[in-house]
């Protein structure tokens, strides 16, 4: 989250060769840090992205720049988790040879800056008393906004991606080793943090243990091998809200004027659950519910969704409201700190909806295709997205899609979940899972 950021005061290590990786998910798209070698604000080497989503190898000593690569395409997806490497030896004759970058298992060969450093160069990095952070700039600004996961440097050697990720042999797709190996030796610096959680803890061969300098570290669910549904700050009307905590925490922004915000995952067929948390609530001015994905508003038009659209939704005064029909008196009304439910059984072409754990108009979500008391008999042949509305400034919503948090107050008791996909406040009706690329494949 914003201002949270990791420090470790570094050992004498190797300052021409090493290997830094991580499996990152992108929250805000502004510029953000993930890894820093720091001796002073003259004398660094650091690894971000940068103002306009763009990947930035730099190094710089005693004022005077040492490499500087940035790739030229840009990062934007929020959705997924990307695998960053930067592999360096400064010893390479060839200077492309000196920096690897690789993403998803693919080294970068397209940079709009490119600047390598000189043959045999010691970068300010593994110097013994200064510091490595992870998360920020010097300590204090420029804050990573996201998830990581496997942060690994290695201390020595200049490693290939396949001891960190492999391709998988079914969907051709990159993905996490969980045992790392390197090919020497982890080196008097090196580590692997956040493994299977929010652990500073070194797993490495080393004790090389990071301190949470700033912030608020949290353990979500969301991880490489499973990624959850998130908001997606991508959306056109996403200038509606500030958008916080991994995208899950949205508020609004724009007065008077109906802007929606859609999710990040989609499904057409199956049975999913997610919670939505009221944290500020000033009117009825709000909708939880879902919407078709191919009809998602591109525009700022004064609405929730128009009349072709497939959305459904519940409202704070209790009424239940679809493709701009509104009625009354479906459900108890809900304000600050109530939690709603959100059931979709997409099998049935049925939504529920409950209130602190009650299904609202005493609705049944695993009466399959009898759909008792469904809030609504839906579209079929759709896909369909997590959507929440607004028109107030100021209504503050946060979402659990199975992480187990409500932004960053993790749920007071958890619910039963027969799915064992995801963590939520109440009980998971059987049959149904998360919204993650695990609940999908189910």
């Amino acid at each position: 989250m914003a201002n949270t950021y990791l420090s470790r005061t570094q050992g004498t290590g190797n300052r021409q060769k090493f290997t830094y990786s991580a499996w990152i998910k992108r929250g805000a798209l502004a510029e953000g840090f993930l890894f820093q070698g720091y001796t002073s604000t003259s004398s660094f080497v650091h690894i971000k992205f940068d103002g306009n989503n763009k990947l930035q190898v730099f190094g710089k000593t005693g004022g005077s720049d040492q490499m500087d690569l940035v790739t030229s395409r840009v990062f934007r997806d929020t959705g997924a988790f990307y695998h960053v490497i930067v592999a360096i030896d400064t010893t390479q004759s060839t200077d492309t040879n000196r920096v690897k970058v690789y993403i998803n298992g693919v080294q970068e060969t397209s940079f709009s800056t490119t600047s390598y450093p000189s043959v045999n160069a010691n970068l300010e990095i593994n110097v013994s008393g200064y510091t490595n952070y992870i998360g920020a700039q010097y300590g204090s600004q420029a804050y990573y906004g996201g998830l990581m996961s496997y942060v690994a440097h290695i201390d020595g050697t200049q490693e290939l991606p396949t001891i960190f990720g492999e391709t998988d042999a079914t969907t051709g797709e990159w993905k996490i080793k969980t045992s790392i190996t390197p090919s020497v030796a982890w080196g008097t610096n090196g580590f692997l943090i956040l493994k299977d959680g929010n652990s500073l803890t070194d797993q490495s061969a080393n004790s090389n243990n990071f301190t949470l300098a700033g912030g608020t570290l949290t353990n979500t669910e969301d991880c490489p091998d499973n990624v959850f549904c998130t908001m997606n700050p991508l959306n056109f009307q996403a200038s509606g809200y500030t958008i916080q905590n991994g995208n899950n925490s949205i508020i609004g922004n724009a007065s008077n004027t109906w802007r929606s915000l859609y999710g990040t995952l989609g499904a057409s067929t199956g049975k999913f659950y997610w919670e939505q948390k009221i944290n500020n609530n000033t009117d009825s001015s709000h909708i939880i519910g879902i919407s078709d994905i191919d009809k998602m508003k591109n525009s700022n038009d004064n609405d929730f969704e128009n009349t072709g659209t497939s959305a459904y939704g519940y409202r704070p005064d209790g009424a239940k409201i679809s493709k701009n029909s509104l009625s009354a008196g479906y459900g108890n009304t809900y304000t600050t700190n109530d939690i709603i439910g959100v059931a979709v059984d997409l099998d049935n072409s049925k939504i529920y909806f409950s209130k602190n754990g009650t299904w609202q108009n005493s609705g049944v979500p695993t009466s399959g295709s009898t759909g008792t008391n469904a809030a609504y008999t839906i579209d079929a042949d759709t896909t369909y997205t997590a959507t929440t509305s607004t028109n107030a400034g100021n209504n503050y919503y946060s979402y659990n899609f199975g992480n187990g948090f409500f932004g960053t107050t993790a749920i007071s008791s958890e619910g039963t979940n027969a799915s064992g996909n995801g963590k939520f406040e109440y009980d998971v009706p059987t049959g149904y899972t998360a919204l993650s690329t695990k609940g999908l494949n189910l």
